[in-house]
């Protein structure tokens, strides 16, 4: 299955497009795709100039583009990630890699682009996803703080003290604690006393907890009838592993927690050399670089996204 066999491959671009110049991915490359906070500035451009036909569905689906209504929650701002990521990765050639792996709503993308899944049925995922991880949000209210530069132990310590999950290991230094509102903020007072720097995030409810669990049905759902491709070369970031079934791995990246850590361990030791992320922003690359060291290659594609002449100028 291809991964965007719906749209034309390895298109030349036009003047108005985004295009990338980026060398072809070798067998000892991880592709990263970003999730939920890594939107840019650039990427509704890149969005449109590369694929409009899932810029025009999502906005079918949602009423609305989504990324012109991404800051009025998550219902648009996952579609809008969704698509985003997968430009990026189209206006880079659509790279083939050995591994693959997304960022909590960035498994969606990273299963397009190994070819375990349709775009058109990604970008369907995406939008219920996100609207029902919004509805949860209402029914379960809860939050997420970031916890940056405590130890592990300090943020584990808190996290068992104000009985929250451990949402998101990202990488040394950076874990992020989910669940009730009021205990968010007594978690955040605490790890501030203990040293670390403790940010509230600007999110709908508390993702990757137990707080998610009215979303489970309608995700399994939608999941159930959605068709998937093997994933060969594809991990999960609950898991930190391959996936195994895909349709449980995806529907438990609801209420567990991203190992974001684990994975791009455990990419690295099945033999992946270089990560590269594919999606809008850097936020991946820098994990990688504090979570494997400055020796292994880690970069960002959307830092070589070259923008097109003014088309008056091109035409002159």
């Amino acid at each position: 299955m291809s991964g965007l066999s719906a749209y034309h491959r390895h298109r030349r671009a036009r003047r108005d497009q985004y295009s990338l110049q980026v060398p072809n991915s070798s067998a000892d490359t991880a592709l990263l795709f970003p999730g939920q906070g890594s939107q840019t500035a650039t990427m509704a451009a890149v969005a449109a100039a590369q694929l409009p036909e899932l810029v025009e569905q999502a906005t079918a689906e949602l009423g609305a583009d989504p990324f012109a209504e991404i800051a009025a929650g998550t219902h648009f701002a996952q579609p809008a990630l969704f698509v985003a990521g997968l430009a990026h990765w189209k206006a880079a050639g659509e790279p083939a890699a050995a591994f693959y792996a997304g960022h909590s709503l960035g498994e969606l993308p990273a299963l397009v682009a190994a070819g375990a899944l349709e775009a058109s049925a990604g970008l369907r995922l995406a939008v219920v996803r996100g609207r029902l991880m919004e509805e949860a949000s209402a029914v379960r209210p809860g939050g997420m703080v970031a916890a940056l530069g405590g130890t592990d132990e300090v943020v584990r310590k808190v996290a068992a003290q104000f009985d929250l999950t451990l949402a998101n290991d990202n990488a040394p230094g950076q874990m992020v604690l989910s669940g009730d509102s009021e205990k968010v903020g007594e978690a955040r007072k605490a790890l501030r006393a203990e040293g670390a720097k403790a940010i509230r995030l600007p999110v709908a409810g508390a993702f990757h907890s137990p707080l998610m669990e009215p979303a489970i049905p309608g995700y399994r759902e939608i999941l159930d009838a959605t068709e998937f491709a093997p994933a060969a070369g594809a991990f999960s970031c609950i898991a930190a592993a391959p996936f195994d079934d895909v349709r449980a791995d995806l529907l438990s990246a609801l209420t567990e927690p991203v190992r974001w850590r684990d994975t791009l361990a455990a990419m690295q030791a099945a033999g992946a050399r270089a990560f590269v992320e594919t999606g809008p922003g850097d936020i991946l690359t820098g994990l990688s670089r504090r979570t494997l060291g400055e020796d292994v290659e880690s970069r960002s594609l959307a830092a070589e996204i070259e923008l097109p002449e003014p088309a008056e100028e091109a035409a002159g």
